[in-house]
């Protein structure tokens, strides 16, 4: 079921939601407590994204904390809502399930602009739908914005991803325009300490390594990172690692998506981890000699097992496999 609400009542929300964020806030240690997580050794963030699991967040957690053994988590939906959705309660909710679990929160997982480009064609990868939990028009963006900040805050992370607007035919004449909004609005959660993660996205702009390499250099904000996904850069053809891997500027990637794909004739398909094309065996081993210390995060999307668990156990052990093979456990 869509989960839709009224910009009169989503604005009205903020105030309300800041508020809650200075009662429910906590502070996380910098790393998992001793024996907090199987994984705590790992020069990475293992994480999942709670809603590959489940919609039920406390299930969730205690899967990701306790049968995965890790010690982080990344936010996105819960309770057939998107994060952003969330009232003061359900925050204050969620954030002790995540302090009962012995977790800590990666980033909000936003659909911050994931809306058209105002004044554009209408790309043909509009939702249509409410994927994710997520439904908001371009006008609610600033609120949008606003909520994940204060979220980020309430869990803990300092940490919000984004995208670049649905996918343009050609994305030419906006593209200056559009490094111009990035720009603007990593400055502005710069400023309340949030780094933005821009992540490449099949039906987004910045689909793949090669595109996320030309925005990243168009927009110099050192508060905008790259939430590097080799999965959807596959799912566009491209080898991610090592060839797109290798074009993209190493100390500005700060999250990671770690899912795989096959091909099916001239098309992609999710796979468990391990059982499709990306060589996440070489992309963690290079992670880790390059110097990233931040999250990789499963996100399965993958459903072969049946149930969005059971598909999430199977990828997991494939991930832990390579990272193992990587020497980054």
């Amino acid at each position: 079921m869509s989960y839709e609400i009224s910009r009169r009542g989503f604005i009205a929300g903020v105030g309300a939601f800041a508020v809650s964020t200075q009662l429910s806030a906590f502070p996380f240690p910098s790393s998992p407590k001793p024996g907090a997580s199987l994984l705590s050794k790992s020069p990475f963030h293992i994480s999942v994204i709670n809603d590959e699991i489940s919609q039920d967040f406390g299930h969730a957690c205690e899967v990701a904390s306790k049968e995965f053994g890790m010690g982080f988590i990344e936010v996105r939906s819960m309770w057939n809502k998107n994060a952003v959705a969330l009232d003061p309660g359900e925050i204050a909710e969620a954030v002790r399930i995540v302090k009962q679990n012995n977790l800590q929160v990666t980033d909000i997982a936003s659909p911050l602009f994931k809306v058209d480009w105002p004044g554009a064609p209408e790309s043909k990868y509009s939702e249509k739908r409410d994927q994710f939990k997520a439904s908001f028009t371009y006008a609610q963006q600033d609120e949008v914005l606003e909520r994940s900040i204060a979220l980020a805050k309430s869990f803990g992370t300092d940490r919000v991803r984004c995208f670049d607007f649905w996918r343009l035919e050609d994305q030419g004449p906006y593209r200056h325009a559009m490094n111009d909004a990035l720009q603007k609005v990593a400055e502005k959660a710069g400023k309340s300490g949030i780094i933005l993660l821009l992540e490449n996205e099949p039906s987004c702009n910045t689909a793949t390594g090669a595109e996320a390499a030309r925005v990243l250099a168009g927009v110099t904000s050192r508060f905008l990172m790259l939430n590097w996904d080799p999965g959807n850069a596959a799912s566009r053809g491209e080898i991610p690692y090592p060839d797109a891997y290798n074009l993209l500027p190493k100390d500005r990637i700060g999250h990671c998506h770690c899912k795989d794909v096959i091909k099916k004739g001239k098309d992609y398909d999710w796979a468990a981890v391990g059982q499709g094309v990306i060589d996440w065996t070489g992309q963690f081993a290079a992670l880790k000699r390059d110097g990233y210390r931040h999250a990789v995060s499963l996100e399965t999307h993958w459903r072969g097992a049946g149930t969005a668990e059971a598909s999430s156990a199977q990828s997991w052990a494939g991930m832990k496999e390579a990272l193992r093979k990587a020497g980054a456990l």
